[in-house]
C-alpha cells in the first residue's frame, strides 16, 4: 500500500519531467514513444518494488530505467537510423554514445521548451490548453474534462486532432524567438493558471485542495521568471496571485479534510512568508503599462489576506472585480463579485446582481451563493438553493459543506420557531 502511495506521487512529480526530456529526444512526430516509455518505466515500477525492496533512490530508479529503455529503443528502430545515427562517430558504440541528459537544469529547459512547443496557433487555444495540461503536467482525461467542463470523448478527440496537427507541421521542441514568445505566453499562462485551479478548486476528485498540483503550477511559473526572456511582468502577477491562493492552504481545510469558507477560516493560519512573496512579486509585475486579468485577480487575493473585515477592504475587492469584469469578462467573475458586492453595499443588492446570471444555474457554486445570500432574508429560498447546490455538487467535500449549511440553516428555523411561539 505505501509503494503504491510512493509511486503515485512519483508519478505525479516526474512523470511529466521524463515525458518532456524524451520527448525532446525523439521529437514531437514520435511523442507517443517518449510517453509510452514513461509509462512502461512507471508500470516496471509497480511490479518490482511491489514483489522485492524499494530502491534506496527511487526517483534516481526510475530515471535510470527510463533512459536505458530510451536507449535500447533508439538503438533497435529506424529513428536512430534516421535521425541519430549521423551524429555518431563510427568508431564508438552506439550505446556508449546516445546521451539522455537527465540533469535538474536539462529538465527545466525542456519543460520550457515543451509548454512553449505545445502552445502554437496551429492548433485553437483549448486544444493547446488541453494538450500541455495532458503531456506537461501529468493530467488525466477527466480532470482535463472537468477544467474545461466538457467530457472525455470530447477531450481525447480533441487532443489526438492536436497532435496530429503539430505532427504536420514538423513543430519542433525548442525555445522559440522572442517574438515567438509574444505570441504563445498568453496560452502557456492559461495553462498553469489552469494548473493551479485545478488543485486550489478540485473537482475531479474526493477533495478539494489538491496542493501538489499548486505546487507543481507554481514551480513551472518559476522557471518562466528564471528565464530572462519569460521575466515579465504578466508572469509575475501570475506568479502573485498565486502565493496569495497558496498562503490560505492551511486554513481552508480542517482536520476532517472538509473545505472550510473564507470567513470562517483562522487567519493565524495564513502564512505571511507566501503573503509577503506574493507582494513582492504583484510590486514586480507593476513594471510598464500593460493590465492583464492577472494583476487584477493577484490584487483581489491580496485585498483577501487582509484580515481586517473592514469597508474598505471589501470596496477595494469590488471594484477590483468590475475592472476585472470589463476587461474579460466571465460568469464565474462575476459570480464572485456579487459575494464582495454582498460584503460591502449588503446581500439585498447582491441578490439582485446574483439572480442575473442565469448561465450558471446548472453550477452547484451559484446556488451555494443564493443560499448564503438569502440566509436571514428568505430562508426558506436559501434552503432550496442549498438543497439545489447539493445535488448539484461533484465531490464528497463540497457535498459536505453544504449539507452542513443546510443543517445549521434548518437548526436555526427551528430555534426561530420555537421562540416564537
Amino acid at each position: 500500500m505505501q509503494d503504491n502511495k510512493l509511486i503515485s506521487d512519483l508519478f505525479r512529480t516526474e512523470h511529466r519531467k521524463l515525458t518532456a526530456v524524451l520527448a525532446g529526444v525523439f521529437g514531437f512526430e514520435h511523442i507517443q514513444i517518449a510517453e509510452d516509455i514513461v509509462s512502461d518505466t512507471f508500470l516496471l515500477a509497480t511490479e518490482k518494488w511491489g514483489q522485492n525492496k524499494l530502491p534506496h533512490n527511487p526517483t534516481a530508479w526510475l530515471y535510470t530505467v527510463a533512459k536505458n529503455k530510451a536507449k535500447d529503443h533508439l538503438k533497435h528502430t529506424t529513428i536512430f537510423t534516421q535521425k541519430v545515427s549521423a551524429t555518431i562517430k563510427a568508431e564508438h558504440s552506439v550505446y556508449e554514445e546516445i546521451e539522455i541528459d537527465l540533469s535538474e537544469k536539462n529538465i527545466n529547459d525542456s519543460q520550457l521548451q515543451m509548454m512553449f512547443a505545445i502552445c502554437q496557433p496551429v492548433i485553437p487555444a483549448e486544444a493547446q490548453v488541453g494538450l500541455a495540461l495532458r503531456i506537461l503536467c501529468g493530467f488525466g482525461i477527466d480532470e482535463i474534462a472537468d477544467a474545461f467542463l466538457s467530457n472525455k470523448e470530447t477531450i481525447n478527440k480533441r487532443l489526438l486532432r492536436a497532435k496530429e496537427k503539430l505532427r504536420q507541421h514538423k513543430v519542433k521542441i525548442e525555445f522559440p524567438d522572442t517574438g515567438e514568445i509574444n505570441k504563445r505566453l498568453e496560452t502557456v499562462l492559461l495553462t498553469l493558471y489552469l494548473l493551479f485551479n485545478e488543485g486550489y478548486y478540485s473537482i475531479s476528485g474526493n477533495t478539494n485542495l489538491r496542493k501538489d498540483l499548486c505546487l507543481e503550477a507554481m514551480r513551472l511559473t518559476y522557471l518562466l521568471i528564471e528565464n530572462k526572456p519569460t521575466d515579465l511582468p504578466v508572469v509575475n502577477a501570475l506568479f502573485s496571485l498565486m502565493c496569495f491562493h497558496a498562503s490560505r492552504f492551511e486554513a481552508r481545510i480542517d482536520k476532517n479534510g472538509d473545505m472550510i469558507l473564507y470567513d470562517e477560516q483562522d487567519s493565524t493560519l495564513w502564512n505571511d512568508e507566501l503573503i509577503t512573496r506574493g507582494t513582492n512579486y504583484l510590486i514586480r509585475a507593476s513594471r510598464g503599462d500593460q493590465l492583464t486579468r492577472y494583476h487584477l485577480e493577484s490584487a483581489i487575493a491580496y485585498w483577501h489576506t487582509i484580515k481586517t473585515d473592514s469597508d474598505e477592504k471589501w470596496e477595494n475587492v469590488l471594484q477590483l472585480y468590475n475592472k476585472l469584469l470589463i476587461l474579460e469578462y466571465s460568469p464565474m467573475a462575476a459570480l464572485n463579485r456579487t459575494y464582495a458586492l454582498a460584503k460591502a453595499d449588503g446581500k439585498e443588492k447582491a441578490i439582485i446582481e446574483a439572480e442575473k446570471l442565469t448561465q450558471l444555474t446548472g453550477s452547484h457554486l451559484y446556488h451555494s451563493l443564493l443560499g448564503y445570500l438569502y440566509s436571514g432574508i428568505a430562508n426558506e429560498k436559501a434552503l432550496q438553493h442549498l438543497q439545489t447546490a447539493l445535488k448539484l455538487a461533484k465531490n464528497k467535500v463540497e457535498k459536505n459543506r453544504i449539507d452542513k449549511n443546510i443543517k445549521a440553516l434548518k437548526k436555526e428555523e427551528l430555534l426561530m420557531g420555537r421562540s416564537s411561539n
